[in-house]
């Protein structure tokens, strides 16, 4: 049958194969030509000669009354055309089932893909502080970044039992706990919106699977750890900015996120303290210099230039073109090289860990003046409540006789 403009196309039926295919020519409108060996298969050819299979079918049960649909199968080329017909074959017995492919694939692009879930998540929730947002980014990215192209229905159960127990292996029980739970809470929020989505960490959770459950790490006795550590930092970190900012979070207790993010502008030479804003309290740490920090700062500052204009701002700024912060982040990797130098195992979290015990149970501080030198939330006791604050001057005696004893022992 001729496909010219005004002609009846409807009704043009062929056996679809490569030959036939090629000879079709495009018309003025689209049109379809029909398999003369599977109802509901056909191709649909564009005034601009692109062809694509298609299928053509009611849904089950509901006879001529029954909505038509069409589903596009795949472009000539890329697609055969006995491919597309063992397509339609396929999807003709589906619909025989009772299934709807057509409405099922069209709620599949509607449901959201994990990125989108993940924007949705972070522009529906309150401020967060950028520390916050920057974990959340990285589990999301470093640990389920293959999956954010992924509609959320296409990840299953087994999905997260697979990636939960490889991120056990290679990465630790922190890393895999925090995981899931993110990839929980996003589907949390989708399943309300979407109607039969279900959350695979829900399902993971009912057919037996289950967090890590969380436990402090111990250290050493300081006396027997500090010495391998110091080994471990001085032979395993190459980068000396990295290197000393190690060496700061062993003479301050502070975070990691703490340490990285340290300003300039909050740095007082002239009185000699720091000021840290942006703590995990809430609350701001003011900070003395001992003479073991002032020798750190004074050596980054006299480095200060040899970095880009962007990152100068911070006391351990990077040169990696890929930081968008400008200043160290991440560094985990460098815990098992000093953990390998050294002999023990070693965290950043465990500088702090051996600043509380020397201040507490070496040096035998007054608790409340330990808590107050690493910014712990103050207690809801009474009695501490009213008790007036550490003086600057009591504060650096006390910081100034850790790092004094930090280094005896280091020399052990």
């Amino acid at each position: 049958m001729s496909t010219q403009s005004g002609k009846r196309t409807a009704n043009l039926k062929m056996t679809l194969n490569k030959r036939n295919v090629d000879a079709l020519k495009p018309a003025e409108k689209p049109y379809i030509a029909w398999d003369d060996r599977v109802t509901g298969f056909g191709l649909r050819v564009q005034p601009s000669g692109v062809r694509s299979y298609l299928v053509n079918y009611r849904a089950h049960g509901g006879g001529r009354k029954a909505a038509n649909r069409r589903l596009v199968l795949g472009r000539h080329g890329r697609v055969t055309a006995d491919q597309a017909r063992r397509m339609a074959q396929e999807t003709l017995g589906k619909v025989a089932a009772g299934e709807d492919p057509a409405a099922g694939r069209a709620r599949r692009r509607s449901v959201p893909t994990l990125r989108e879930a993940f924007d949705d998540y972070l522009a529906a929730g309150p401020a967060r502080k950028d520390s916050t947002l920057a974990v959340y980014r990285a589990t999301i990215h470093r640990d389920l970044g293959d999956w954010l192209d992924r509609s959320l229905e296409t990840i299953g159960r087994q999905d997260v039992e697979q990636r939960f127990q490889r991120l056990t292996e290679r990465a630790g029980w922190v890393q895999a706990n925090n995981a899931v739970k993110m990839l929980g809470v996003l589907y949390r929020r989708q399943c309300i919106d979407f109607e039969g989505l279900h959350n695979p960490v829900d399902q993971w959770r009912a057919a037996g699977g289950r967090p890590h459950r969380q436990r402090r790490r111990t250290i050493q006795p300081p006396a027997e750890i500090l010495p391998r550590w110091h080994r471990g930092i001085e032979n395993g970190v190459r980068n000396p900015v990295a290197r000393d900012a190690f060496r700061f979070g062993l003479y301050t207790g502070m975070r990691r996120a703490e340490v990285f993010g340290l300003e300039w502008a909050r740095v007082d030479m002239a009185a000699m303290k720091l000021r840290i804003e942006d703590t995990k309290t809430g609350a701001p740490l003011a900070f003395p210099i001992t003479r073991q920090l002032a020798a750190i700062l004074e050596r980054r500052l006299a480095e200060r230039d040899r970095f880009p204009e962007r990152s100068r701002g911070w006391v351990f700024p990077s040169d990696n073109a890929g930081s968008g912060s400008g200043h160290l982040a991440g560094m985990q990797h460098l815990n098992a090289r000093i953990g390998e130098e050294g002999g023990a195992k070693f965290w950043f979290h465990a500088l702090r860990n051996c600043f509380i015990t020397v201040a507490d149970r070496d040096l035998m501080l007054p608790q409340s003046l330990t808590k107050r030198l690493v910014n712990h939330a103050r207690p809801q006791d009474v009695t501490e409540g009213y008790a007036a604050d550490w003086t600057m001057d009591q504060l650096r005696d006390a910081a100034q006789r850790v790092a004094d004893r930090i280094d005896e022992m280091i020399q052990c």
